[in-house]
């Protein structure tokens, strides 16, 4: 901008704002009206376009005509005196159209995120995300927290640590980032509801109860995971008690503490299984006893103890597999642990679910469901036939499976 330009006159100042603005939307414009002139701007309006008569105070100027009058004045285009007088002209369209390219092109990362594909139920999240914009605007401030956010959620369930030994530890030593009330902390929280199908808490309890779920702080002593068949190696006291329950024939439960110490400790090598519910342990250890292969249960959504526990025996060397109810929430839970694991599905896929619904044609509806990252269509099968089938209707085909690893 200068304040030297022949046609930059105080009077035709709205004149040439109006068409900066006109012409800065990035659509072709073939008339401007201008915003009130007064006597000296009507008359040098008139003066320009060689008018024999002053115009009104808000005239409406044809684009080509203007052009031309400046053109002839000094030499120069309309948008070149313009940007002179003005600034420099804009292309708003084009910075629509780029503004939202930017923008699917971050929710396109946010929904292919390896995080979210592992657990599909996550897409909530993302639409939840979306629905509400960008974070003050930002595609680079929204990716920023977002990419802090899946950083977090792909640690937990946390190995009980407290939440801001895990926030230094995972975001670049702030020990406050996932403090209460923060914009990340409520962003993770979102997307644990989801995982969890829960409300989204509203207080402070149900956000502590939240994070303890995912591992956030557990107690190490009543945070447990249950067992039978276990025989790990070592001369440590968690193998030598393990080892002591399987060869009796009885359950081990291990608390997280524990597990954090466990001693001399190396997984088995070989196959373990896991299942969802304590009944698929009890049936295993009545018809097999003391020769029960390894069976590690979830009791449901699995806790920090039970995860650290599969994580352990898969980095020794054991190749995991889960079994768990077919019913929203159960697919879910081994979307989870399937994630968190290493652990691949067992008797999960969409023909397995056909066979077991034959045994239970009349069973409970499966509520929620949500997409099975092993086998796109399982869930299909389920919203069809809208049937349930706990892990309890197969549990012969389950130990039948269990007594062909003792033959072998």
């Amino acid at each position: 901008m200068t304040d030297h330009h022949p046609l930059d006159l105080p009077g035709l100042r709205p004149l040439w704002t109006a068409v900066h603005d006109r012409l800065s939307t990035g659509r072709p414009v073939n008339r401007v009206r201008s915003g009130p002139l007064d006597d000296a701007g009507r008359e040098a309006l008139a003066d320009l376009l060689g008018l024999d008569r002053l115009p009104g105070a808000e005239p409406t100027v044809p684009v080509a005509e203007l052009d031309g009058a400046v053109l002839e004045v000094c030499g120069r285009p309309l948008r070149d005196v313009v940007t002179a007088i003005v600034g420099p002209i804009r292309d708003r369209a084009a910075e629509r159209e780029l503004a939202a390219g930017r923008r699917e092109a971050l929710w396109g990362w946010l929904t292919g995120h390896e995080v979210v594909t592992a657990q599909p139920v996550l897409l909530e999240w993302v639409g939840h995300l979306r629905g509400n914009g960008l974070v003050d605007g930002s595609p680079d401030r929204t990716r920023g927290l977002l990419t802090a956010a899946l950083t977090v959620l792909a640690a937990l369930p946390a190995d009980g640590e407290p939440l801001p030994a895990l926030a230094a530890r995972l975001l670049d030593g702030d020990s406050h980032a996932l403090d209460d009330g923060t914009r990340l902390s409520g962003l993770v929280l979102r997307a644990l509801s989801v995982l969890y199908g829960t409300h989204m808490p509203d207080a402070a309890e149900g956000r502590r109860a939240l994070w303890s779920r995912a591992g956030v702080a557990d107690d190490e002593l009543s945070t447990s995971m249950l067992a039978v068949g276990l025989r790990p190696g070592g001369g440590g006291p968690v193998a030598r008690i393990c080892r002591t329950c399987a060869d009796a024939g009885h359950p081990v439960s291990l608390t997280l503490a524990q597990l954090r110490t466990p001693g001399d400790f190396t997984g088995p090598a070989g196959p373990v299984h896991i299942t969802e519910n304590p009944s698929v342990l009890a049936l295993a250890l009545r018809r097999f006893g003391p020769r029960c292969p390894p069976l590690v249960c979830t009791s449901g959504w699995p806790n920090t103890a039970v995860v650290h526990l599969l994580r352990r025996l898969a980095d020794g060397g054991a190749s995991l597999r889960y079994h768990g109810d077919f019913d929203g929430e159960g697919i879910r839970i081994a979307a989870h642990v399937l994630a968190r694991t290493g652990a691949v599905p067992w008797r999960m896929a969409a023909t397995d679910y056909r066979a077991a619904v034959t045994r239970v044609p009349s069973g409970p509806d499966p509520g929620r469901l949500t997409p099975a990252p092993w086998d796109g269509a399982l869930v299909d099968s389920m919203a069809e036939l809208r049937t349930a089938v706990v892990e309890e209707v197969v549990a012969d085909l389950l130990l039948d499976d269990l007594a062909d690893h003792c033959r072998g």
